[in-house]
C-alpha cells in the first residue's frame, strides 16, 4: 500500500494510540492488585495470576496472529483484536469472582495480542527504512505513555471508583481506536497474501507455549517440572514440523540472521529481568510503606516519564548509530538500577526509589526502540508481521519468566497465603531475592546485545 505523508502520519497516530492501551492496562492493574486481592480474598500466588493469565494468552497467540495478519490482512486482525479487547474489558469489570476475572483476562490477552501482532508491522509497512527508527521511537513513546499514565490513573480510579473502573475506562479507549482505525486504515496490508497458514504448527505451538509457561509459574511443585518438560518436548516437535513444511508458521531461516536472533534473545532477557519491577514496587509501597494506591501510582510514574522523554531520541539515534551499542548501554543502566533495589528495606526513602526508577527508565528507553529497530531492519518486508510477533513473543515470554521467578520465590519464602502484616518480613525478603536474580539475568543480557553485529 502506497501512503501519502499525511496518511502516514495518521497511521502512526493510530498505531501509537493502540500501543498505549496494553501497558496502560497492565501498569494500572499493578497498582490495583492489593485492592483486588482483598476484594476476592486471593493469596499471593492466585493474585499473581491476574497478570500472568493475560501474559500467557498473549504468548500463545502472538506468533500465529502475526503470521495470519501477513497472509489475510493486518487491518482485519487489528480491528478484530481491538473489538475483543474492548468487550473483554467490560467482562473483566463485571467479574464476580477471582476465577471469572482471570478467565476474562485471558480473553483480553488474546485481543491485545491481535492488535500488537499487527500494529508495528502496519507502521513499518508505511514508513521507509530511513524513517523507521524515528517512527518506532514515537510508537514506543505511546507504550511508555501508557506505562506512565497507568499507575497514576489506576491509583486515582481505584481510590475513588474501585478497581473495576480501570477496565471500564479501557472500553472508551477501545471504541475510539476502532473508529479511528476504520477511518484511517484504507485498503489492506497483506504482504504474504496467497500463502497458507500452517495450522498443524499453530496447534502444536499453542500446546507447547502454555505448558512451559504454566509449568514455570507453579515450580517448585513437582507438576511444574513435568509441565515444563512436556512443553519443551512438544516445542521440539513444533520445530521439527516447521523445518519440513513449505510455508511454516515461523520461518526458521530468520534465525540464521545473527542480528535477528541475538536481538530477540536480548529482548527476552531484558523483559525477564525488568517486568517484576512494577509488580513488586507497587506491592512494596502499599504493604511496607503504607501508601494508598493513588500515592503509589504517583511514585511509579517516575520510571515511564523518563522512558517517554528519551524513547524518541533513542529511536532517532538508532537510525544513525548501531542499535546494538545503544541497547547495550541501556541494558547496563537497567542492571545497575535493579542492583540498587536489592537494598530496599522499610526505612528506604521515597526519593531513593524514585531515583532508581528514573535510572531504570533511562536504561529501558535506550534499549527498547533501538533493539526493535535492529530486529525489524533485519528481515524482508513480507516477514514484518512475523518479526514483530516474534519479538513481541520474546517480550511476553520474558514477562512470564519474570512472573515465574516471583511465584517461585513467593512460594518458597511466603507460601500460599495472603500478604498480611504478620508476613511482611518474608515479603520484603522475597523482594530482595527477586531483584538480585533480576540483576544477574539483566547483566547476562548485556553480552548478546553487544555482539549482535549490524544489519546487513
Amino acid at each position: 500500500m502506497n501512503e501519502k505523508p499525511m496518511n502516514r502520519t495518521m497511521v502512526l497516530f493510530v498505531t501509537t494510540a493502540s500501543s498505549f492501551l496494553n501497558p496502560f492496562m497492565s501498569s494500572s492493574i499493578n497498582v490495583a492488585l492489593p485492592v483486588i486481592g482483598k476484594a476476592f480474598s486471593m493469596n499471593a500466588i492466585l493474585l499473581s495470576w491476574v497478570s500472568t493469565s493475560f501474559l500467557l494468552a498473549s504468548a500463545m497467540f502472538l506468533v500465529p496472529f502475526g503470521r495470519i495478519g501477513d497472509i489475510y490482512g493486518r487491518k482485519k486482525i487489528f480491528l478484530a483484536g481491538m473489538a475483543i479487547y474492548t468487550v473483554s474489558s467490560f467482562a473483566c469489570g463485571i467479574s464476580a469472582s477471582s476465577y471469572m476475572l482471570i478467565a476474562f483476562r485471558v480473553l483480553q490477552g488474546i485481543g491485545s495480542t491481535m492488535v500488537f501482532a499487527t500494529s508495528v508491522a502496519i507502521l513499518l509497512s508505511v514508513f521507509p527504512p530511513e524513517l523507521r527508527g524515528k517512527a518506532l521511537g514515537i510508537n514506543v513513546t505511546g507504550v511508555y505513555s501508557g506505562v506512565m499514565m497507568g499507575p497514576f490513573a489506576g491509583g486515582i480510579l481505584t481510590h475513588h471508583f474501585g478497581w473495576s473502573s480501570i477496565f471500564y475506562i479501557n472500553i472508551f479507549f477501545g471504541v475510539v481506536i476502532i473508529a479511528m482505525a476504520w477511518y484511517v486504515f484504507r485498503g489492506e496490508w497483506a504482504d504474504a497474501r496467497g500463502e497458507k497458514v500452517d495450522y498443524a504448527g499453530f496447534l502444536v505451538y499453542c500446546i507447547a507455549i502454555p505448558a512451559v509457561m504454566y509449568g514455570i509459574s507453579i515450580i517448585p511443585d513437582t507438576a511444574g517440572f513435568w509441565f515444563v518438560g512436556a512443553g519443551l518436548l512438544v516445542f521440539g516437535f513444533f520445530l521439527w514440523i516447521e523445518s519440513r513444511v513449505g510455508q511454516p508458521l515461523i520461518n526458521l531461516a530468520l534465525f540464521k540472521n545473527r542480528v535477528f536472533t541475538l536481538s530477540n534473545i536480548a529482548a527476552l532477557i531484558n523483559y525477564s529481568a525488568t517486568f517484576a519491577i512494577g509488580f513488586l514496587i507497587s506491592l512494596y509501597l502499599q504493604y511496607i510503606k503504607g501508601m494508598s494506591p493513588q500515592a503509589a501510582g504517583i511514585v511509579l510514574v517516575s520510571q515511564p516519564v523518563i522512558m517517554t522523554i528519551f524513547s524518541p531520541l533513542a529511536g532517532s539515534l538508532s537510525d544513525r548509530i548501531s542499535p546494538g551499542i545503544l541497547a547495550s548501554i541501556g541494558m547496563a543502566l537497567t542492571t545497575l538500577g535493579l542492583f540498587l533495589f536489592v537494598f530496599l528495606n522499610p526505612a528506604t526513602p521515597v526519593w531513593y526509589i524514585v531515583t532508581v526508577l528514573m535510572l531504570i527508565g533511562l536504561g529501558f528507553a535506550m534499549f527498547s526502540s533501538p533493539n526493535t529497530n535492529a530486529v525489524m531492519g533485519s528481515v524482508e518486508k513480507r516477514y514484518l508481521g512475523l518479526a514483530s510477533a516474534i519479538i513481541g513473543t520474546m517480550r511476553l515470554m520474558g514477562m512470564m519468566l519474570s512472573m515465574g521467578i516471583i511465584m517461585i520465590v513467593f512460594t518458597l519464602v511466603i507460601g500460599r497465603v495472603e500478604i498480611a502484616p504478620r508476613n511482611y518480613g518474608d515479603f520484603l525478603a522475597s523482594v530482595k531475592i527477586i531483584f538480585l536474580i533480576s540483576t544477574i539475568v539483566c547483566f547476562a543480557g548485556i553480552f548478546p546485545s553487544m555482539v549482535r553485529g549490524k544489519n546487513t
